[in-house]
Formats: C-alpha cells, sequence, structure tokens
C-alpha cells in the first residue's frame, strides 16, 4: 500500500514542484540530477570530464505509456548526442539508455518500437563519435533488452550490456556476454525482485557479483564494475590484476553524487572511472521509484549525503 502510494506521488507535479523549493531536498536533487535540460547536462558532464572522469548520461523517463512519449525521449537523446559531439565531449561521455522510456512496454509492438528507437539513438552516438549502453530494468524486460542489444549489436558492435548480478540467471548471462568487443557493466541490481528470481539477502548478492566479475574479468570482454561497495571496488581491482588486465582494459561506474571523493582517487590512481548522470524534468519520479523499488536504494543516498568519501 505505501509503495503504490509514493509512486501515485511520483506522478503529481505540484509535490514535484514544492520538492523543489524545500530547502531540504534541492541540495539532494541537485547532488545527484544534472538538471533538467539537455544544456545542464553539459555543464554538469563538461565538469566531471574536466576533473579526469568519464560520463554516461541517462535522460530520465522510463515505463512510457504512449508513442509520443517514446518519441519525445527518442529526440531529447538524439538532442543530446547532437550537442556531445558539438561540445567535443563525446570521446569521454556515452549514453545509458532505458528501453521502456523508448517503447518497450508499450505492449505487442513494444520490442520492435524500442529496437528501431534506439536504432536512431546509436545512429546518432556513431555520428557524435561515441557509444550507446542499454540499461536493464526489472527482471521481466531481460530477456527482451538482451534480445534488442543482440540486434543492435549487429550493426553497432560497440553497445553497451547490464547484466544485475542478483538474478539467478545473470552468471550465465555474463558467460554469453563475455566475449570480444563486448562492453559489460556489472552491478548489483536496484529493483525488488522476487526469491525466485533474485538473490536477496546482502551477502548472497555481494558473491553473485564476484562470481560474475571473475566471469568478465577472464573474458574476452570490456568489464563495467558499477559499484560504491570499497570491498567490491577491491575486489574488481585484485581480479583484474589476477587476470592481466591493464588499467585501460576495464572501468569502474558510479552514481553521480555518490562517493565523488572516491570517484576521483581512482581516477588519480589510474582507472577509468565513469559516473552515471541522469538529467531531465522527470528526475522527481526518477528518484521516488528507485527509493520504492529498493528500500536499501534509500539508505545508499542518505549515506552518501553524510559523506563525500
Amino acid at each position: 500500500m505505501l509503495r503504490q502510494a509514493l509512486l501515485g506521488l511520483s506522478q503529481v507535479e505540484a509535490i514535484k514542484t514544492a520538492s523543489t523549493r524545500l530547502p531540504i531536498t534541492r541540495p539532494v536533487v541537485e547532488r545527484f540530477i544534472a538538471g533538467e535540460h539537455t544544456a545542464d547536462a553539459l555543464t554538469v558532464t563538461g565538469q566531471l570530464v574536466a576533473a579526469g572522469l568519464r560520463v554516461t548520461i541517462d535522460h530520465l523517463g522510463e515505463y512510457t505509456t504512449t508513442i509520443d512519449q517514446a518519441d519525445a525521449t527518442t529526440v531529447a537523446y538524439l538532442d543530446l548526442l547532437a550537442a556531445l559531439g558539438e561540445a567535443g565531449l563525446a570521446p569521454h561521455a556515452e549514453v545509458s539508455l532505458k528501453l521502456s522510456a523508448v517503447g518497450q512496454s508499450l505492449g505487442r509492438d513494444g520490442a520492435s518500437v524500442a529496437l528501431e528507437n534506439a536504432r536512431m539513438i546509436s545512429i546518432a552516438a556513431r555520428t557524435a563519435g561515441t557509444t550507446v549502453t542499454l540499461d536493464m530494468e526489472d527482471h521481466t524486460t531481460t530477456d527482451s533488452t538482451l534480445a534488442v542489444l543482440r540486434e543492435l549489436r549487429q550493426d553497432f558492435p560497440d553497445t553497451g550490456a547490464v547484466i544485475q548480478a542478483y538474478l539467478h540467471r545473470s552468471e550465465a548471462d555474463c558467460r554469453d556476454l563475455a566475449v570480444a568487443g563486448s562492453r559489460v557493466r556489472l552491478c548489483k541490481g536496484a529493483y525488488r525482485e522476487p526469491g525466485s528470481v533474485a538473490f536477496t539477502e546482502r551477502q548472497a548478492i555481494d558473491k553473485a557479483y564476484v562470481r560474475c566479475a571473475k566471469v568478465l574479468m577472464a573474458g574476452d570482454g570490456y568489464p563495467m564494475l558499477a559499484t560504491h561497495d570499497p570491498r567490491l571496488i577491491a575486489i574488481g581491482a585484485d581480479l583484474a590484476q589476477r587476470f592481466g588486465r591493464s588499467k585501460d582494459d576495464f572501468e569502474f561506474q558510479m552514481l553521480h553524487g555518490i562517493r565523488p571523493t572516491e570517484q576521483l582517487r581512482l581516477t588519480n590512481a589510474g582507472h577509468r572511472m565513469r559516473v552515471y548522470l541522469p538529467y531531465g524534468q522527470d528526475w522527481y519520479g526518477y528518484m521516488v521509484r528507485r527509493m520504492t523499488e529498493k528500500p536499501a536504494n534509500l539508505g545508499l543516498f542518505v549515506k552518501s549525503l553524510t559523506s563525500r568519501r
């Protein structure tokens, strides 16, 4: 009941507007979200790149319910990629794309709509000189997302994949994806999933993450370790050494605003460090959904507000 109520509030524009005016919430929003417009994303991206960081940009908006919404999100990505190219930021900044934002959730034809929109975005990315990574969402979309990935990689082999370690299937998916030229982002998993398809205890999730990381490090692809966990970061660096990878042959990734000092430490130590940077007018819905989908997300954001490490 509470979850549904919160998700309902995420759609209320008046509450979103009030949130931006509260002195408590404004710094929170500004810390984790680049802003609402392309210019905001470019400004923050430029700052991060100047500090030696790489960036992946997410235009917020997911679970679109109409073709018009999917088309609008696609146009926003096309505008963003053109702007990245013009600003000279494309070599250091790619985009992350949720297929549900470009039509995947539109019923029977959703997958084909999402594929065509993702193809247009991939063409724009190649023109700008950068790449696209397909975000992974809840487990019901995994097969569809991987199918779209396979189609896109026929023409755009550098399209990135995302694997959520907590799903029981993920170790096998990592084996399938750990091939030459394959970029794979490994994260713990951000959605509330049932025990029938996912590990739910922290220790089990961490162990699953390490197993998946070993598969990716041992493979021929390019692992992208998305984690804020100091222990998993250390394990990831050790695994890279064990499997003979240079610091240019894998990367770490973290959310914008979380552990920024650690992001710079890794960069200064010679590692590739990429920041996941969300922007767009749906920032309020994005933050509420992340909190309701998995309670641990709330703890992560709250903890980050009290620590700059």
